[in-house]
Protein backbone atom coordinates (compact mmCIF):
# COMPACT_ATOMS: atom_id res chain seq x y z
CA UNK A 1 0.00 0.00 0.00
CA UNK A 2 1.26 3.40 -1.02
CA UNK A 3 0.83 6.09 2.02
CA UNK A 4 -0.46 8.97 0.42
CA UNK A 5 2.79 11.36 1.39
CA UNK A 6 4.75 8.96 -0.83
CA UNK A 7 2.63 9.01 -3.53
CA UNK A 8 2.63 12.59 -3.40
CA UNK A 9 6.27 13.23 -3.65
CA UNK A 10 6.52 10.80 -6.84
CA UNK A 11 3.86 12.62 -8.42
CA UNK A 12 5.85 15.75 -8.31
CA UNK A 13 8.74 14.19 -9.59
CA UNK A 14 7.19 13.30 -12.73
CA UNK A 15 3.46 14.84 -13.41
CA UNK A 16 1.01 12.55 -15.00
CA UNK A 17 0.45 12.35 -18.68
CA UNK A 18 -2.10 11.03 -20.80
CA UNK A 19 -2.49 9.14 -24.20
CA UNK A 20 -4.39 8.93 -27.39
CA UNK A 21 -4.42 6.49 -29.95
CA UNK A 22 -2.95 8.43 -32.83
CA UNK A 23 -5.91 9.43 -35.56
CA UNK A 24 -6.88 11.21 -38.61
CA UNK A 25 -7.64 14.37 -36.09
CA UNK A 26 -4.61 14.58 -34.13
CA UNK A 27 -2.49 13.99 -37.47
CA UNK A 28 -3.77 17.01 -38.16
CA UNK A 29 -2.74 18.92 -35.30
CA UNK A 30 0.53 20.86 -35.17
CA UNK A 31 2.88 20.45 -32.52
CA UNK A 32 2.17 23.46 -30.80
CA UNK A 33 -0.63 24.85 -28.40
CA UNK A 34 -1.77 28.34 -29.50
CA UNK A 35 -4.27 30.61 -28.24
CA UNK A 36 -7.13 31.69 -30.85
CA UNK A 37 -7.41 34.86 -31.23
CA UNK A 38 -10.88 36.84 -30.07
CA UNK A 39 -12.66 36.14 -33.97
CA UNK A 40 -11.32 32.40 -34.57
CA UNK A 41 -13.03 31.81 -30.97
CA UNK A 42 -16.12 33.40 -32.30
CA UNK A 43 -15.96 31.63 -35.40
CA UNK A 44 -15.94 28.50 -33.10
CA UNK A 45 -18.58 29.61 -30.79
CA UNK A 46 -21.05 29.76 -34.16
CA UNK A 47 -19.80 26.49 -35.47
CA UNK A 48 -20.30 24.48 -32.58
CA UNK A 49 -23.93 26.30 -31.70
CA UNK A 50 -24.92 25.51 -35.43
CA UNK A 51 -27.53 22.76 -36.53
CA UNK A 52 -26.37 19.65 -36.58
CA UNK A 53 -22.79 20.29 -35.95
CA UNK A 54 -21.20 18.12 -32.93
CA UNK A 55 -18.15 17.71 -31.66
CA UNK A 56 -17.18 15.35 -33.90
CA UNK A 57 -18.52 16.89 -37.01
CA UNK A 58 -17.08 20.22 -35.87
CA UNK A 59 -13.52 18.73 -35.94
CA UNK A 60 -14.10 16.76 -39.36
CA UNK A 61 -15.07 20.44 -40.88
CA UNK A 62 -11.95 21.64 -39.54
CA UNK A 63 -10.40 19.50 -41.05
CA UNK A 64 -11.66 19.69 -44.10
CA UNK A 65 -12.00 23.70 -44.55
CA UNK A 66 -8.94 24.74 -42.59
CA UNK A 67 -10.92 27.10 -40.48
CA UNK A 68 -14.40 27.98 -38.76
CA UNK A 69 -14.71 30.96 -40.56
CA UNK A 70 -14.71 28.56 -43.60
CA UNK A 71 -17.16 25.86 -42.90
CA UNK A 72 -19.79 28.31 -41.78
CA UNK A 73 -19.38 29.73 -45.07
CA UNK A 74 -19.77 26.23 -46.57
CA UNK A 75 -22.36 24.46 -44.02
CA UNK A 76 -25.40 25.19 -46.17
CA UNK A 77 -24.45 23.73 -49.38
CA UNK A 78 -22.46 20.69 -48.02
CA UNK A 79 -26.40 20.14 -45.78
CA UNK A 80 -28.08 20.64 -49.01
CA UNK A 81 -26.00 17.74 -51.01
CA UNK A 82 -27.06 15.71 -48.31
CA UNK A 83 -30.16 15.80 -48.54
CA UNK A 84 -31.35 18.64 -45.64
CA UNK A 85 -34.55 19.28 -46.77
CA UNK A 86 -34.21 23.13 -45.99
CA UNK A 87 -31.72 25.87 -45.42
CA UNK A 88 -29.67 24.19 -42.39
CA UNK A 89 -30.03 26.66 -39.37
CA UNK A 90 -26.45 28.53 -38.49
CA UNK A 91 -25.28 30.44 -35.19
CA UNK A 92 -25.61 34.23 -35.93
CA UNK A 93 -22.26 36.07 -35.05
CA UNK A 94 -25.15 38.11 -33.25
CA UNK A 95 -26.14 35.09 -31.30
CA UNK A 96 -22.91 34.15 -30.45
CA UNK A 97 -21.75 37.71 -29.26
CA UNK A 98 -24.37 37.66 -26.89
CA UNK A 99 -23.63 34.10 -25.49
CA UNK A 100 -19.63 35.38 -25.05
CA UNK A 101 -21.35 38.06 -23.48
CA UNK A 102 -23.40 36.53 -21.28
CA UNK A 103 -20.20 34.22 -20.26
CA UNK A 104 -17.90 37.24 -19.37
CA UNK A 105 -20.65 38.45 -17.13
CA UNK A 106 -20.52 35.20 -15.14
CA UNK A 107 -16.68 35.81 -15.03
CA UNK A 108 -16.47 32.38 -16.79
CA UNK A 109 -13.84 31.27 -18.73
CA UNK A 110 -13.75 30.25 -22.73
CA UNK A 111 -11.13 27.56 -23.36
CA UNK A 112 -10.82 26.40 -26.99
CA UNK A 113 -9.60 22.59 -27.59
CA UNK A 114 -5.69 23.32 -28.77
CA UNK A 115 -5.45 26.10 -26.13
CA UNK A 116 -2.65 26.04 -23.01
CA UNK A 117 -5.32 25.82 -21.06
CA UNK A 118 -7.48 23.15 -21.87
CA UNK A 119 -7.35 20.17 -19.63
CA UNK A 120 -4.82 17.42 -21.77
CA UNK A 121 -7.22 14.21 -20.87
CA UNK A 122 -9.95 16.03 -22.37
CA UNK A 123 -7.87 16.69 -25.43
CA UNK A 124 -7.16 13.48 -25.51
CA UNK A 125 -10.48 12.14 -26.75
CA UNK A 126 -12.20 12.13 -29.93
CA UNK A 127 -15.33 14.08 -28.88
CA UNK A 128 -13.64 16.34 -26.32
CA UNK A 129 -15.80 19.64 -26.32
CA UNK A 130 -13.94 22.40 -28.53
CA UNK A 131 -14.78 24.65 -26.77
CA UNK A 132 -14.95 24.16 -22.36
CA UNK A 133 -16.64 27.18 -20.61
CA UNK A 134 -15.70 27.01 -16.60
CA UNK A 135 -16.42 29.06 -14.42
CA UNK A 136 -14.10 29.31 -10.91
CA UNK A 137 -10.67 28.44 -10.71
CA UNK A 138 -9.64 27.18 -14.33
CA UNK A 139 -5.99 26.27 -12.96
CA UNK A 140 -6.69 23.21 -11.38
CA UNK A 141 -8.04 21.60 -14.29
CA UNK A 142 -4.32 20.56 -14.96
CA UNK A 143 -4.12 18.65 -12.20
CA UNK A 144 -4.27 14.85 -12.91
CA UNK A 145 -7.75 13.77 -11.67
CA UNK A 146 -10.50 10.98 -10.75
CA UNK A 147 -14.01 10.86 -11.44
CA UNK A 148 -16.30 9.24 -8.38
CA UNK A 149 -19.93 8.84 -9.56
CA UNK A 150 -22.69 6.38 -8.02
CA UNK A 151 -26.06 6.25 -7.46
CA UNK A 152 -28.67 9.55 -6.38
CA UNK A 153 -30.31 7.27 -4.09
CA UNK A 154 -27.27 6.35 -2.26
CA UNK A 155 -26.91 4.46 1.04
CA UNK A 156 -25.38 6.06 3.89
CA UNK A 157 -22.37 3.98 4.09
CA UNK A 158 -21.64 4.50 0.68
CA UNK A 159 -22.26 8.28 0.75
CA UNK A 160 -19.32 7.59 3.97
CA UNK A 161 -17.22 5.63 1.78
CA UNK A 162 -17.19 8.64 -1.18
CA UNK A 163 -16.54 11.15 0.83
CA UNK A 164 -13.77 9.30 2.50
CA UNK A 165 -12.04 8.15 -0.79
CA UNK A 166 -12.72 11.69 -2.25
CA UNK A 167 -10.97 13.20 0.44
CA UNK A 168 -8.30 10.99 0.80
CA UNK A 169 -7.28 11.84 -3.07
CA UNK A 170 -7.88 15.64 -2.51
CA UNK A 171 -5.21 15.45 0.04
CA UNK A 172 -2.86 13.33 -2.02
CA UNK A 173 -3.57 16.73 -4.27
CA UNK A 174 -5.55 14.70 -6.77
CA UNK A 175 -8.47 16.45 -8.52
CA UNK A 176 -11.69 14.72 -7.61
CA UNK A 177 -14.66 15.91 -10.65
CA UNK A 178 -18.55 14.75 -11.01
CA UNK A 179 -21.33 15.50 -11.56
CA UNK A 180 -23.20 17.72 -9.29
CA UNK A 181 -26.00 15.06 -8.52
CA UNK A 182 -27.43 14.02 -5.50
CA UNK A 183 -26.14 11.11 -3.69
CA UNK A 184 -22.49 10.30 -4.14
CA UNK A 185 -22.10 12.80 -7.13
CA UNK A 186 -22.85 15.42 -3.69
CA UNK A 187 -20.70 13.36 -1.83
CA UNK A 188 -17.75 13.00 -3.78
CA UNK A 189 -17.44 16.34 -4.21
CA UNK A 190 -17.91 17.54 -0.71
CA UNK A 191 -15.07 14.87 0.72
CA UNK A 192 -12.63 16.41 -2.05
CA UNK A 193 -14.34 20.16 -0.71
CA UNK A 194 -13.26 18.61 2.93
CA UNK A 195 -9.20 18.63 2.86
CA UNK A 196 -8.69 22.33 0.94
CA UNK A 197 -5.86 20.40 -1.10
CA UNK A 198 -6.88 18.08 -4.92
CA UNK A 199 -9.64 20.23 -5.20
CA UNK A 200 -13.23 20.09 -7.25
CA UNK A 201 -14.70 20.06 -10.47
CA UNK A 202 -18.55 19.99 -11.15
CA UNK A 203 -19.38 18.87 -14.80
CA UNK A 204 -22.85 20.31 -15.36
CA UNK A 205 -25.42 18.85 -17.72
CA UNK A 206 -26.67 22.14 -18.15
CA UNK A 207 -25.39 25.88 -18.58
CA UNK A 208 -22.55 26.04 -16.14
CA UNK A 209 -24.45 29.08 -14.32
CA UNK A 210 -27.15 26.56 -13.64
CA UNK A 211 -27.49 24.42 -10.18
CA UNK A 212 -29.14 21.28 -10.73
CA UNK A 213 -30.74 19.82 -8.54
CA UNK A 214 -31.71 23.08 -7.04
CA UNK A 215 -30.69 21.50 -3.57
CA UNK A 216 -27.21 21.83 -4.23
CA UNK A 217 -27.20 25.42 -4.32
CA UNK A 218 -25.32 25.61 -1.39
CA UNK A 219 -22.53 22.82 -2.38
CA UNK A 220 -22.25 24.83 -6.08
CA UNK A 221 -21.39 27.87 -4.22
CA UNK A 222 -18.24 26.14 -2.36
CA UNK A 223 -17.25 24.55 -5.33
CA UNK A 224 -17.00 27.79 -7.68
CA UNK A 225 -15.04 28.96 -4.48
CA UNK A 226 -12.20 27.07 -4.52
CA UNK A 227 -12.45 24.66 -7.48
CA UNK A 228 -14.60 24.95 -10.67
CA UNK A 229 -17.78 24.25 -12.49
CA UNK A 230 -17.43 23.53 -16.30
CA UNK A 231 -20.01 22.75 -19.14
CA UNK A 232 -20.24 22.68 -22.92
CA UNK A 233 -24.16 24.24 -23.23
CA UNK A 234 -24.49 27.79 -23.29
CA UNK A 235 -24.92 29.47 -20.32
CA UNK A 236 -28.66 29.72 -18.78
CA UNK A 237 -29.34 26.24 -20.75
CA UNK A 238 -31.53 23.79 -18.45
CA UNK A 239 -30.66 19.87 -18.83
CA UNK A 240 -32.66 18.07 -20.29
CA UNK A 241 -32.33 14.15 -20.37
CA UNK A 242 -30.13 14.29 -23.87
CA UNK A 243 -27.44 16.01 -22.09
CA UNK A 244 -26.68 13.93 -19.20
CA UNK A 245 -24.80 11.17 -21.37
CA UNK A 246 -22.74 14.01 -22.72
CA UNK A 247 -22.01 15.72 -19.73
CA UNK A 248 -21.01 11.68 -18.43
CA UNK A 249 -18.54 11.49 -21.23
CA UNK A 250 -16.94 14.93 -19.88
CA UNK A 251 -16.37 13.50 -16.20
CA UNK A 252 -14.74 10.59 -17.63
CA UNK A 253 -12.66 12.72 -20.24
CA UNK A 254 -11.83 14.96 -17.39
CA UNK A 255 -10.29 11.83 -15.45
CA UNK A 256 -7.38 9.73 -15.73
CA UNK A 257 -9.65 6.94 -14.00
CA UNK A 258 -13.53 6.47 -12.43
CA UNK A 259 -14.36 5.26 -9.34
CA UNK A 260 -17.78 3.59 -9.04
CA UNK A 261 -19.32 3.54 -5.72
CA UNK A 262 -22.86 2.54 -6.10
CA UNK A 263 -25.21 1.75 -9.47
CA UNK A 264 -27.83 -0.33 -10.10
CA UNK A 265 -28.19 -2.27 -13.20
CA UNK A 266 -29.36 0.50 -15.10
CA UNK A 267 -27.70 3.26 -13.62
CA UNK A 268 -26.29 6.48 -15.66
CA UNK A 269 -22.72 5.91 -13.96
CA UNK A 270 -22.49 2.87 -15.86
CA UNK A 271 -22.90 5.04 -18.95
CA UNK A 272 -19.67 6.86 -17.48
CA UNK A 273 -17.80 3.58 -16.61
CA UNK A 274 -18.62 2.42 -20.31
CA UNK A 275 -17.53 5.72 -21.86
CA UNK A 276 -13.92 5.90 -19.26
CA UNK A 277 -13.49 2.25 -21.36
CA UNK A 278 -13.88 3.62 -25.09
CA UNK A 279 -11.56 6.83 -23.95
CA UNK A 280 -8.72 4.31 -22.81
CA UNK A 281 -9.14 4.94 -18.92
CA UNK A 282 -8.85 2.42 -15.96
CA UNK A 283 -12.56 1.83 -14.10
CA UNK A 284 -12.10 1.69 -10.14
CA UNK A 285 -15.50 -0.21 -8.71
CA UNK A 286 -16.93 -0.38 -5.05
CA UNK A 287 -17.87 -3.81 -4.32
CA UNK A 288 -21.41 -4.25 -1.91
CA UNK A 289 -24.31 -6.87 -0.64
CA UNK A 290 -25.45 -8.84 -3.54
CA UNK A 291 -28.59 -8.13 -1.83
CA UNK A 292 -28.35 -4.24 -2.41
CA UNK A 293 -29.70 -3.24 -6.06
CA UNK A 294 -27.22 -0.71 -5.48
CA UNK A 295 -23.95 -3.07 -5.93
CA UNK A 296 -25.78 -4.29 -8.77
CA UNK A 297 -23.55 -2.49 -11.46
CA UNK A 298 -20.22 -1.67 -9.09
CA UNK A 299 -20.04 -5.62 -8.64
CA UNK A 300 -20.88 -6.77 -12.41
CA UNK A 301 -17.57 -4.21 -13.44
CA UNK A 302 -15.75 -5.92 -11.09
CA UNK A 303 -16.26 -9.24 -12.65
CA UNK A 304 -15.67 -7.75 -16.27
CA UNK A 305 -12.49 -6.35 -14.86
CA UNK A 306 -12.69 -3.46 -12.75
CA UNK A 307 -10.10 -3.05 -10.05
CA UNK A 308 -11.69 -3.28 -7.07
CA UNK A 309 -11.77 -0.63 -4.96
CA UNK A 310 -12.18 -0.52 -1.20
CA UNK A 311 -10.03 3.14 0.07
CA UNK A 312 -7.99 5.83 -1.86
CA UNK A 313 -4.93 3.76 -2.21
CA UNK A 314 -6.34 1.44 -3.80
CA UNK A 315 -6.74 4.32 -6.67
CA UNK A 316 -3.26 5.95 -5.78
CA UNK A 317 -1.65 2.60 -6.50
CA UNK A 318 -3.16 2.09 -9.82
CA UNK A 319 -2.40 5.71 -10.38
CA UNK A 320 1.59 5.69 -9.79
CA UNK A 321 1.69 2.37 -12.16
CA UNK A 322 0.20 4.62 -14.69
CA UNK A 323 2.74 7.56 -14.05
CA UNK A 324 5.86 4.99 -14.40
CA UNK A 325 4.26 4.60 -18.17
CA UNK A 326 3.40 7.89 -19.35
CA UNK A 327 1.25 8.58 -22.75
CA UNK A 328 1.38 11.62 -24.53
CA UNK A 329 -0.97 14.30 -25.11
CA UNK A 330 -1.95 15.03 -28.98
CA UNK A 331 -0.77 18.28 -30.23
CA UNK A 332 -2.85 21.31 -30.75
CA UNK A 333 -5.46 21.63 -32.90
CA UNK A 334 -4.67 24.24 -35.07
CA UNK A 335 -6.42 22.91 -38.73
CA UNK A 336 -3.97 25.68 -40.96
CA UNK A 337 -4.30 22.70 -44.44
CA UNK A 338 -5.61 24.49 -47.41
CA UNK A 339 -8.88 22.53 -48.29
CA UNK A 340 -9.06 20.36 -50.96
CA UNK A 341 -10.22 20.88 -54.75
CA UNK A 342 -13.51 20.28 -54.83
CA UNK A 343 -14.35 17.16 -56.41
CA UNK A 344 -16.77 17.08 -59.60
CA UNK A 345 -20.44 16.62 -58.88
CA UNK A 346 -20.88 13.43 -60.84
CA UNK A 347 -17.83 11.98 -59.21
CA UNK A 348 -19.54 12.73 -55.61
CA UNK A 349 -22.74 11.92 -56.78
CA UNK A 350 -21.52 8.52 -57.48
CA UNK A 351 -19.33 7.93 -54.65
CA UNK A 352 -22.61 8.76 -52.17
CA UNK A 353 -24.17 6.38 -54.19
CA UNK A 354 -21.89 3.75 -52.81
CA UNK A 355 -21.48 5.41 -49.30
CA UNK A 356 -24.95 5.47 -48.80
CA UNK A 357 -25.16 1.70 -49.90
CA UNK A 358 -22.31 0.64 -47.46
CA UNK A 359 -24.73 2.17 -44.47
CA UNK A 360 -27.31 0.91 -42.37
CA UNK A 361 -29.00 1.09 -39.24
CA UNK A 362 -26.38 -1.36 -37.57
CA UNK A 363 -22.85 0.64 -37.00
CA UNK A 364 -19.92 -0.05 -39.44
CA UNK A 365 -16.57 1.58 -39.49
CA UNK A 366 -15.76 4.17 -41.55
CA UNK A 367 -12.07 2.60 -42.53
CA UNK A 368 -14.44 -0.16 -43.61
CA UNK A 369 -16.61 2.18 -45.60
CA UNK A 370 -13.33 3.17 -47.22
CA UNK A 371 -12.13 -0.18 -48.39
CA UNK A 372 -15.43 -1.47 -49.84
CA UNK A 373 -16.32 1.66 -51.97
CA UNK A 374 -12.27 1.86 -52.64
CA UNK A 375 -12.56 5.62 -51.89
CA UNK A 376 -9.90 8.25 -50.88
CA UNK A 377 -10.08 8.92 -47.33
CA UNK A 378 -11.18 12.56 -48.00
CA UNK A 379 -14.26 12.01 -50.32
CA UNK A 380 -15.53 9.72 -47.62
CA UNK A 381 -15.01 12.06 -44.97
CA UNK A 382 -16.89 15.14 -46.89
CA UNK A 383 -19.84 12.60 -47.86
CA UNK A 384 -20.37 11.80 -44.19
CA UNK A 385 -20.01 15.62 -43.59
CA UNK A 386 -22.77 16.01 -45.88
CA UNK A 387 -24.76 12.83 -44.25
CA UNK A 388 -24.54 14.20 -40.65
CA UNK A 389 -25.17 17.86 -41.09
CA UNK A 390 -28.59 16.45 -43.16
CA UNK A 391 -29.50 14.45 -40.33
CA UNK A 392 -29.11 11.18 -42.06
CA UNK A 393 -26.31 9.54 -39.96
CA UNK A 394 -24.92 9.55 -36.39
CA UNK A 395 -21.57 9.14 -35.49
CA UNK A 396 -21.03 6.19 -32.78
CA UNK A 397 -17.96 5.55 -30.64
CA UNK A 398 -14.87 3.37 -32.36
CA UNK A 399 -14.70 5.82 -36.00
CA UNK A 400 -18.03 4.08 -36.45
CA UNK A 401 -21.61 5.56 -38.32
CA UNK A 402 -25.49 4.10 -38.69
CA UNK A 403 -27.85 5.58 -41.24
CA UNK A 404 -30.66 7.24 -39.20
CA UNK A 405 -34.61 6.61 -40.22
Amino acid sequence: MIPVTAWVVAYRARPLTFDAKESTLARAMTTSLKLLSAAEKLDWLRLIRSENVGPITFYRLLEHFGSAGAALKNLPDIARRGGWGRPITVCSKAAAVREMEALERLGAWVIARGEPDYPPPLAAIEDGPPLLLVRGHAHILQRPAIAIVGARNASLNGCKLARQIAADLSTAEVLVISGLARGIDACAHEGALSTGEGGTVAVNAGGVDVVYPAENGVLYERIMATGAVVSEMPPGENPQARHFPRRNRIVSGLAVGVVVVEATARSGSLITARLALEQGREVFAVPGSPLDPRAAGPNRLIRDGATLVERADDVLQEMERMRRTPFAVPAADRFVAPPPAPPEEAELAAARAMVLESLGPAPVAVDEIIRRCQLSPSMVSLILLELELAGRIERQAGHQVALLG
